[in-house]
């Protein structure tokens, strides 16, 4: 007579899911309240799975895991094939219907949100109008949290630093730009020096967003020194203040419109261009809506490379 084997080891599939749910959250408490199983049952899960593959998925320490090498490993085969499994319904009924239909969710930040995806959004909602879309409007680490829970299917925005766990595919860059009043010492400059730039107080965005981190390396690297006059959230509150000439600010040439009071200064020169484009999960498998949307982003990509050769 068989053996029959606990419920635990049955499903393979039940094992895969709760292991891949532990990696991208980090927890199997988590990771369990994810599979509306108890904490004990996906341990159980993920016990088997080692037993079986005869190695250690997670180094524990306490309530806090991390995934080992062999976790990696088997990681990025299985997450594949779970996230297929996952959203089976939604591309059967698409391909049954012959209608796209179902959800997206992207997080961004507010400047990409107002200048760098409107045109993008416009053609989506046009091409696939069943398609339910969602901007989550967040900073950069609360966008890479809200992929690595799954909670969003994309990232689009400007990424200094990528995670190991991340993919980030570049689809556009554009230039870096010196904004000042019109009656600025600066304004009727074709070209300022960093080091007349020092000498000028600067409006910038909040510190934990990237563009601090570019300024304060590229006066690290000259040697300089810089004072902020202001701190100020967005491009739009950033080139008010500046039109006052309460100081003097660094941005990316798409938030520039023929309506602004200011006077522009290339400033490429010292700064680099920023560059633009989407952060996806490594492993992840990407929906046919999540496909649909980066189809509509390629042909800026394409056009932004016929323009730099």
């Amino acid at each position: 007579m068989a053996v029959r084997k606990p419920q635990y080891q049955q499903n393979r599939q039940q094992q895969l899911r709760g292991f891949c749910y532990a990696v991208q959250t980090g927890s199997i408490s988590k990771a369990a309240e994810k599979l509306f199983l108890s904490q004990p049952s996906v341990s159980l899960q993920i016990q088997a799975l080692e037993r079986e593959l005869k190695t250690t998925l997670f180094e524990r320490r306490g309530p806090k895991i991390s995934v080992t090498p062999d976790g990696r490993k088997l990681y990025e085969l299985a997450n594949p094939l779970v996230e297929a499994l996952d959203t089976l319904p939604e591309q059967f009924a698409a391909d049954r219907d012959g209608v796209e239909h179902g959800s997206l969710d992207l997080a961004a930040g507010e400047s990409t949100i107002l200048y760098v995806l409107p045109q993008f959004v416009k053609q989506f909602v046009e091409a696939y109008p069943r398609i339910e879309l969602k901007l989550h409007n967040v900073t950069g680490r609360d966008g890479l949290a809200l992929i690595r829970d799954d909670k969003v299917d994309l990232a689009v925005g400007s990424f200094i630093e990528i995670p190991d766990d991340m993919d980030y595919r570049p689809m556009f860059s554009y230039d870096p730009v010196l904004i000042t009043a019109l009656d600025h010492p600066l304004a009727k400059k074709k070209r300022v020096t960093i080091e007349e730039l020092s000498r000028h107080p600067l409006i910038l965005p909040p510190r934990h967003l990237s563009t601090w981190r570019v300024v304060d390396l590229v006066f690290e690297q000259h040697g300089l020194t810089y004072d902020v006059a202001l701190e100020a959230g967005g491009w739009e509150v950033i080139k008010k203040y500046v039109a006052l000439d309460m100081g003097v600010s660094i941005v990316t040439s798409i938030c520039l419109t023929d309506n602004d009071k200011l006077a522009r200064i290339p400033i490429g020169k010292y700064f680099p261009k920023r560059t633009y484009g989407v952060i996806i999960r490594k492993g992840k498998f990407l929906s046919s809506q999540s496909l649909r949307f980066l189809e509509v982003l390629e042909p800026q990509k394409k056009s932004t490379r016929k323009k730099k050769t």
